[in-house]
């Protein structure tokens, strides 16, 4: 067979700097780092929202949110399985198309979440493999697997461990940082490694295949088991980088730092944000980056036990995460690179461009394009570029989320969000201001970049509308 096997492996808010090929010491990586010295290492990439939901669904289709319009984890505007997306263009390409994880195309119903229940879920299920695929092994996330009955839950409670893992995340004096309260096998990440090997070696060989193998963590809750907690470097780890500058009430994120309305991230202080308390979060996210990298290399050597080096592997989570810099942890509604800028690894078959660096600016929306290009498809309209292009990457990329638009040229940076009628603006010189500390939003001396970068978001938006 000529054609690769096409592999997307995706993590769930798993910051660049964790890596030790992005620079990362807290904790080895060896597996990640292995991958990266195959293939090409992009340092510009960008998600295209700081929310799970609208991230994936801009992956699955290659356009941003605006054109998707599915802008939040809350917003419930499905992907239409008549429209192409990664699965049925591939599918029609004539791959067998495999999902092994999360997938969190539709929000979850938080209001129906029970401490006491794990409830229900087959038709977010039925949902998924309407739009396109034909395997599924579905765990679509921590602690949606603990209020409903996905296919790891199922598993899980039949091995006797739902219960406890259940009453853990329920629990709030945890404010959840936890161990895994069962053995390292059945955490979800490592389930998910499992049962994607599990599908590798049963594939059809004659057949080309495609695999999305996608893992929950390092996302809340941070729960690695116990015997990884061991792995990490607590000197190497360092501590949350703040810098003061949230308490201007002016500031867009002076109401995530101090929960007042409107708050735009998960975060606010309280009682339990202690410098203990960052310290025990950052040791349990880097903890179970070591597990996650675990499962990398198993999954490696399955797919080279399986169909030797004729295999493309794409390597990104959806979007980062605080981890306590600034004050705050999570991501939703965030502008930081923290979270907007992401890790993204691309082995091509036989290892073609091993070892090389991108600075190219890319987006997840390429992924898309990419993967149809691989299979032999058209270059399909969308927003995204082919990875693989000569002339890929982007003059500038977008991020949104509800009411929140945010633009990079690469140097610069502008922040758009509206709430009650009011806008807020921020804009950064990330060579002069790497940390995003200082707003120039209104300085006349950069007032010719910032009025670009308005008509960046502008024309973009009005490219939609008039689509």
């Amino acid at each position: 067979m000529d054609r690769p096997t096409l592999v997307l492996i995706t993590t769930d808010q798993l910051r660049a700097d964790a890596l030790g090929c992005f620079g990362g010491r807290a904790v080895a990586t060896p597996h990640l780092d292995a991958l990266a010295a195959e293939s090409t290492v992009f340092d510009q990439a960008y998600t295209a929202s700081p929310y799970c939901l609208p991230s994936r669904s801009s992956m699955m289709t290659g356009c941003y949110p605006h054109r998707h319009r599915a802008y939040s984890n809350f917003r419930d505007v499905r992907l239409s399985p008549s429209d192409p997306n990664l699965y049925n263009t591939l599918s029609g390409l004539g791959y067998h198309v495999t999902h092994v994880g999360k997938c969190h195309y539709a929000p979850v119903p938080y209001g129906r979440t029970r401490p006491d229940e794990t409830q229900p879920y087959q038709d977010f299920r039925d949902y998924y493999l309407s739009l396109g695929i034909d395997d599924l092994d579905l765990q679509d996330d921590k602690q949606v697997s603990v209020w409903f009955r996905d296919d790891y839950a199922a598993d899980l409670d039949a091995a006797g461990h739902l219960q406890a893992y259940r009453d853990a995340v329920w629990d709030s004096e945890a404010a959840k940082v936890f161990t895994f309260p069962g053995p390292a096998e059945w955490h979800p990440d490592a389930w998910v490694g499992r049962k994607a090997c599990e599908r590798i070696a049963a594939a059809d060989q004659q057949t080309p295949q495609f695999f999305w193998i996608s893992i929950s963590g390092p996302h809340f809750p941070f729960d690695p088991p116990q015997e990884y907690l061991d792995r990490v470097d607590l000197d190497a780890m360092g501590e949350p980088r703040t810098f003061g500058e949230l308490e201007d009430p002016q500031r867009i994120h002076y109401r995530s730092l101090h929960a007042a309305p409107p708050q735009w991230i998960e975060s606010g202080r309280n009682d339990r944000y202690t410098d203990d308390y960052w310290r025990r979060l950052r040791q349990h996210y880097f903890a179970n980056v070591a597990l996650i990298d675990d499962q990398i290399g198993a999954i490696r050597q399955s797919l080279a036990d399986r169909f030797g080096d004729n295999v493309m592997i794409i390597f990104t989570p959806d979007h980062g995460e605080m981890l306590g810099n600034h004050g705050m942890w999570g991501k939703g509604h965030c502008f930081y690179d923290d979270v907007l800028k992401v890790p993204l690894i691309m082995r091509r078959p036989g290892g073609r461009a091993a070892g090389t660096r991108s600075d190219d600016l890319v987006s997840l929306i390429d992924l898309y394009p990419t993967f149809v290009g691989a299979a032999g498809g058209d270059r399909p309209e969308v927003d995204g570029v082919a990875l693989t292009a000569p002339d890929r990457g982007h003059p500038f990329v977008l991020s949104e989320g509800e009411r929140m638009s945010v633009v990079s040229d690469r140097r610069h940076k502008l922040v758009s969000i509206q709430h009650q009628g009011q806008e807020f603006t921020e804009m950064f010189d990330r060579d002069a201001d790497p940390d995003e500390i200082g707003s120039i939003a209104g300085d006349d001396r950069h007032a010719t970049v910032e009025r670009d970068l308005h008509s960046r978001i502008a024309g973009s938006l009005l490219g939609a509308a008039l689509a």
